[in-house]
Formats: structure tokens, sequence, C-alpha cells
């Protein structure tokens, strides 16, 4: 069974939106996902029954702990880890942060630290302070310019003896690239370097298996999966406890719980857990009997790969559109079965700056974004950022064939 997106959408709330009596195309995915009423009951509803913080003697309490137990649950059967090694924190980049500050530590001169030219800045500022601080070195990976993809071999290049730790994305929020994931860990681990993957804009776009990617860590950010704004670590257990995180003295000394700095979101773990439970819901609607195959993890699976089908059409049709229009480039992979990237697009419009292109999408009630999105490195290494950037066109599961349609009529106006 394929993925039926007209169902989907019904439970999404945000999507009966209109401008100008027209229903909008939320276009911009990948800065944040709208969210199913699943999601918005479930926060809503811890606030409603009233919650209380961890470790008291009384049910409030008890169930604070106990939906913090059952949220790490849900995102291990997301990712494919163990509970234990789930974290959560404000958003990716806090824990990011936070990560980077406790390794970075245990670095000193001569030792060296790889990041990528294909990175949100969230995954490449806090690798470039911790290395500045303890007085490492910084190795920048390429990008292929012509794909817009990172080059494997410049990161075998850029990896030796002294290599402490590797940082990459698993696709790009900019351009939608996708990176071999277990190939970039084999070759960080060969040096004996951690390997810390970024898979906030791919983790609503296919399946995650931190297993079989072998990374030591990964983060990705609730929101841009149908969820609220709560960010994740996935650290192997023994990592987590091996590194001394900044915490107070009153909070856990053992893992995952030292990672948490201060009261976490009930009510947002709540919606992650909602989130998930939704993404399930969609595999289990795929069986033969349309239930669930007794695994949530199965589920999510399924889900997943139904999910990357779905999109691959979806980028095919925008490209097909798209190449109709000469004065529109769109940077990235174009072509390829299956097709090595998500549904988001990065795109210039001859002698149009990318912000009077997102304000005319706009006016027609067409969600976009413009600029570079934190993704500093990637903008730069395209040799756009001195004219504005790009624009950036993406869509998740609940977008339709017709919208994409309506996208590439207004850009064809656009551009005309």
């Amino acid at each position: 069974m394929r993925l039926d997106p007209v169902t989907l959408r019904s439970r999404f709330p945000a999507l009966d939106r209109q401008q100008g009596g027209r229903p909008v195309v939320w276009a911009d995915g990948p800065g944040g996902t709208q969210v199913p009423e699943s999601v918005i009951d479930a926060m809503s509803g811890v606030l409603h029954r009233g919650v209380s913080n961890h470790g008291g003697y009384f049910s409030a309490s008890a169930e604070s702990d106990s939906l913090h137990e059952n949220a790490r649950s849900a995102v291990a059967d997301l990712l494919g880890s163990s509970p234990t090694e789930i974290a959560f924190g404000q958003n990716m980049t806090s824990m990011t942060f936070a990560l980077s500050r406790a390794i970075g530590k245990t670095w000193s001169e001569g030792d060296e630290v790889v990041v990528t030219r294909l990175d949100h800045d969230a995954n490449v500022t806090p690798w470039v302070l911790a290395a500045r601080d303890a007085g490492a070195t910084i190795r920048f990976v390429d990008i292929d310019v012509e794909t817009a993809t990172l080059d494997l071999e410049s990161l075998e290049s850029s990896v030796g003896p002294q290599t402490k730790l590797v940082a990459l994305p698993a696709a790009s929020n900019a351009v939608g690239s996708l990176v071999d994931v277990a190939r970039g860990a084999a070759i960080g681990h060969s040096a004996g370097a951690l390997v810390f993957v970024d898979a906030v804009h791919y983790t609503p776009h296919g399946p995650v298996d931190v297993r079989a990617f072998d990374c030591d860590f990964l983060v990705a950010s609730a929101y841009k999966f149908f969820g609220p704004h709560t960010g994740i670590l996935f650290g192997k257990h023994d990592l987590l406890e091996r590194f001394d995180a900044y915490r107070l003295r009153p909070a856990p000394s053992e893992s995952p719980g030292k990672w948490e700095t201060g009261t976490q979101s009930f009510e947002s773990l709540a919606g992650v857990i909602a989130a998930i439970d939704y993404l399930a819901s969609i595999g289990a609607s795929l069986t033969e009997s349309g239930r669930s195959i007794g695994s949530r993890r199965g589920d999510l699976m399924t889900a997943m790969a139904a999910t990357r089908q779905y999109e691959q059409m979806l980028s095919r049709r925008f490209l097909e559109g798209v190449a109709r229009i000469p004065s529109v480039r769109v940077y990235g992979v174009t072509k390829g079965d299956p097709l090595e990237r998500t549904p988001t697009f990065g795109i210039s419009v001859d002698g149009v700056h990318p912000d009077r292109v997102a304000a005319a999408f706009g006016a027609e009630g067409i969600f976009v974004w413009s600029g570079d999105y934190y993704a500093v490195e990637p903008i730069a290494a395209l040799g756009v950022a001195d004219t504005g950037g790009l624009v950036r066109i993406g869509f998740v599961h609940y977008n339709l064939p017709e919208e994409v349609d309506r996208v590439i009529e207004a850009l064809e106006r656009i551009a005309g």
C-alpha cells in the first residue's frame, strides 16, 4: 500500500489555513513542519491535567517521571537506539554546544576536528569554538559544487591520526543532498575519531538507524518531524558516561540525565511521543491488515520507507517543472534513481533577489524561505552568499502533487 497524503492531511489543522480565499501551500517544511491534532491534544492534555516536577512523592510527579521515560523509549524506537542513550534539551543547537564544550575539554594543541561545508552552522560553529578554546585545528571537508554533495574524497584526505572528531550532516538543510553517513562514519572511525551526525533535516524524510550509521552521536529536532520544539541527542551510552557534562550539583551524575540541563518541558515531551506515534500509525496503516505489526520501531521503518518513496515522486515532479523555466537554477542533485536528496530545493532566479522571490511567493499564499537558513558554509561554497543566498522550497509527506504544480506555476510568473 502507498502513503495516502489526502487522508493524512486531515489530521493537520494548520493545513486548513487560507489566504486570499485559497488554501496556503506550506512549502517551508525544512524550517519546521506543522503538527497533527494528536500532538496538540497530547501537549494540551498534560497542561490540562496538571504536571509537577520530577522526584516528588505524589502522583503528578510520578506522571512526569513516567512521561520522561516514555519519551526516551519513543525516540529510541525512532532512531534505533536504547532509551538510556537519549537525552532532551531546548533545541539541537543548545545540545550540540553542550556536548562540544564537554568533548572539547579533552582536546589539546595538535588535535584536529573535521567539519563540512555542507552543514547547518549548528554542526560547524560549536566545534570550531571548542577547537579554538582547546588550541586544536579545524579542517573543512569540501563539497562538489556541481551537485552540492559532500566530497567523500575530501573527507578521506581531511581525516588523519590527529583527528579527534568528525561532524557530518545526514542531509543538507540548504539543498537537500543526502550523505552516505555509514561511509563517513567508517572514514572517521578508521582514524580513531568520534563521529557526530546532524540528522535534523533528514529525520522527517527517511528511516534513521544509528546502529547502521555506526555514529557515536546524533542530533535531531522534533519540530522538524511533526512535533514540538524539543532537541534530541543520541549518544552511545559509554560515551555519554565518559565525558563530563556541565551540570548543576543536584543534577543527575549518570547518563542520560546528566546531559539534560534544568527541568524539561513535560508538555513538549508528550508532544514528541505523539509525533512519533503519529509516524508509527502511518506504518501500521500500510500493512495488509491495516494494523500495527506489533513493534513501534517496525511501524516507523515502514512509514519512513513509504514517506521516502512518496517524496521521491514530489521531487521528480518539482524538478520536471523547474526544468521548463530557463531562468531558474536548481542547486543540488537533479538526476538519479533513486534521487539522492530530500524534497528540499535551493533555487535562484536570474536577476531577482531571493528575498523578492520569497515575498512574491508569500503574496500568493505559498510559504518558502530565502537567505542562508543558517547553512552558512554551503551558501558560501556555492558562491551565492553575496547575492542574498537562495530561495528554499521544501516539501514533506503532507504536501500534494497539486501543490507542487502550484509552486511551479507561481515560479513561472515570478521568473517571467
